[in-house]
This record gives structure tokens, C-alpha cells and sequence, in this order.
């Protein structure tokens, strides 16, 4: 278990729902990634890279819901600038697993 946190910690972390509008190859990554770029509604459109090419394809991804950390600096991976991070969970064989609402919420909906 991480170190505790105090709930001011977790008010700074801002997740939100966003759709993925867009993903492309991202042959320059040091592991197989895709690049994400994500409608968060009246916030904005933001961009991500993710290493979750072992269970998603392009088409699997195409205007998918997902929830994303949208309040980290931008991170540059290789020649890309990471914007937020799409948020999931390693299964059995170590491959992400993507976290989203159990049903469909307007992009830019904040998760608490």
C-alpha cells in the first residue's frame, strides 16, 4: 500500500470521463503504445500515450469512454507530449485493463 494521503491530497487529483477521438501508432515509444487524443468536453480536447496495445486495438479504442488524470504536467515520451493519464488496472498477465463508468457520462464529468 501506498503512503496515506490526506483528503486535500485527493481533492487535488482531478479525473474526469473523456471519449478518445482519435489513436494512432506510436512507433517511438520504448514499449508498444498508442497515441490518444481525448474530447473532455467544455475542458478540451487532450492527448496521451498509452501502453495498452496488448488488448485494444485502434478500433477497440475509436470513441471510447475512459476516465483520465487530466491535472498532471504534460509529460514529452520521445517526439510526443502526454497531456493526462488514461487511468486502468493490470489483470493476471500484466496487461492494462481500462477503468470507465459503469454507464455513459458527458465528457469533462469529474469523478469523486
Amino acid at each position: 500500500m501506498s503512503d496515506t494521503i490526506s483528503f486535500e491530497d485527493f481533492t487535488k487529483v482531478d479525473i474526469r470521463t473523456g471519449t478518445i477521438i482519435e489513436v494512432n501508432d506510436f512507433p517511438k515509444a520504448r514499449k508498444p503504445a498508442y497515441q490518444l487524443t481525448i474530447d473532455f468536453g467544455a475542458l478540451g480536447i487532450k492527448r496521451s500515450s498509452a501502453q495498452i496495445t496488448s488488448l485494444y486495438t485502434k478500433d477497440d479504442l475509436l470513441n471510447r469512454q475512459i476516465t483520465a488524470i487530466i491535472n498532471f504536467k504534460p509529460k514529452q515520451i520521445a517526439n510526443f507530449i502526454s497531456e493526462c493519464l488514461i487511468l486502468g488496472v493490470e489483470n493476471r498477465d500484466g496487461d492494462i485493463v481500462l477503468l470507465k463508468a459503469s454507464t455513459q457520462t458527458n465528457n469533462g464529468t469529474q469523478i469523486n
